[in-house]
């Protein structure tokens, strides 16, 4: 398989700068096996369920990850953490990150972190641990809390915009407990309390998972064949209860329905079962899915790592073509946009 056989042609306007005005206000195409795609609102969702199912939901926050800050020759730089680290001996935070700056940063350098007007901030510098490598480095924080009440809502890069009051309750679902992720799982960002109390009011069980979404769902697949692509490595949980549902649900011949890619991940990575881990599985036609039956998923970039996973479940070609309806229809694109579901 080649990369440019999951391209398709994306006008740049389709491709979503604001949330909806309501959470639930996105479209949904329904995409049932053997049936042309049809169209409805995402507050339908309850009743296309089937009243079964179970529906596995991603509960990761996303942080303020991204630092603004100067060097002592006056020199900008931007920190986006990625993952928490082992504290340093003496307590302070220790976070893997990326780094970007017009010169090159050195080993115990220290940074000083830049309020929202670009002023010192009245806290202690960061120290990176090691020079930037590959696009990484480790930097030591002191004040971790202080650092993380400077921080920006990491929007995608294809969102024009700096991120505002807004992004920070809209790119975060409502049901976000612990904090890890750099991008929100998007699939989720449609759901409103309300919304999944109708859902499990239909009969439907709600389960939880975590995975930290790192900016490897940004990373762009160079390679000219598929195979040939290799995931960045995400933490993820299955709690017990989860892990007890799934298999409820196997034993009962009842679906499980992921919202999200990253809940497919977590699930086809773990099995189903209880515990944590990492997960670099790229999944594309010619996986065979062990747990998940459906899935609930936002429209995705052109070539992707998560058109493929949305293609090896769906099919390639049905796939494809339901995007290019979803074109042609004017749906909106990425993530905070509108919806799949595929059952």
């Amino acid at each position: 398989m080649r990369t440019t056989d999951f391209h398709y042609h994306l006008p740049p306007d389709l491709i979503a700068q604001r949330p909806p005005e309501r959470r639930d206000g996105g479209r949904l195409m329904l995409l049932r096996s053997n049936e042309d795609p049809a169209h409805h609102q995402i507050t339908d969702l309850p009743g296309l369920l089937p009243p079964d199912a179970l529906l596995v939901i991603n509960d990761s926050r996303v942080i303020p990850a991204r630092l603004a800050a100067r060097r002592a020759t006056g020199g900008k730089v931007e920190v986006l953490l990625l993952e928490r680290l082992a504290p340093a001996d003496d307590g302070a935070a220790r976070w893997r990150c990326m780094t970007r700056a017009s010169k090159r940063l050195r080993a115990a350098e220290q940074l000083w972190l830049l309020d929202p007007e670009g002023a010192d901030a009245s806290t202690p510098p960061l120290t990176l641990e090691d020079p930037p490598s590959a696009g990484r480095a480790t930097v030591r924080i002191p004040d971790e809390a202080a650092a993380l009440a400077l921080g920006a809502i990491p929007l995608p890069p294809y969102i024009a915009r700096p991120a505002d009051e807004q992004d920070s309750s809209r790119y975060q679902t409502v049901y976000a407990r612990p904090e890890g992720s750099v991008a929100a799982p998007t699939a989720g960002l449609h759901f409103t309390q309300a919304l999944l109390a109708a859902t499990e009011a239909r009969g439907v069980e709600v389960a939880r998972v975590t995975l930290h979404v790192g900016p490897g769902t940004f990373t762009p697949v160079r390679a000219d064949r598929v195979q040939d692509h290799e995931m960045e490595s995400e933490a993820y949980e299955v709690p017990a209860g989860t892990a007890e549902a799934i298999q409820r649900a196997k034993q009962q011949g009842r679906p499980v329905i992921a919202v999200g890619t990253t809940v497919v991940r977590t699930l086809e990575t773990s099995a189903g079962q209880q515990g944590a881990g990492r997960s670099e599985l790229f999944i594309y036609p010619g996986h065979r899915f062990q747990v998940v039956d459906g899935l609930l998923t936002n429209f995705h970039l052109p070539g992707s790592t998560l058109v493929m996973l949305v293609a090896a479940l769906g099919g390639k070609e049905r796939v494809l073509a339901a995007y290019e309806e979803a074109v042609r229809l004017g749906y909106r694109f990425y993530s905070y946009g509108d919806a799949m579901l595929l059952i």
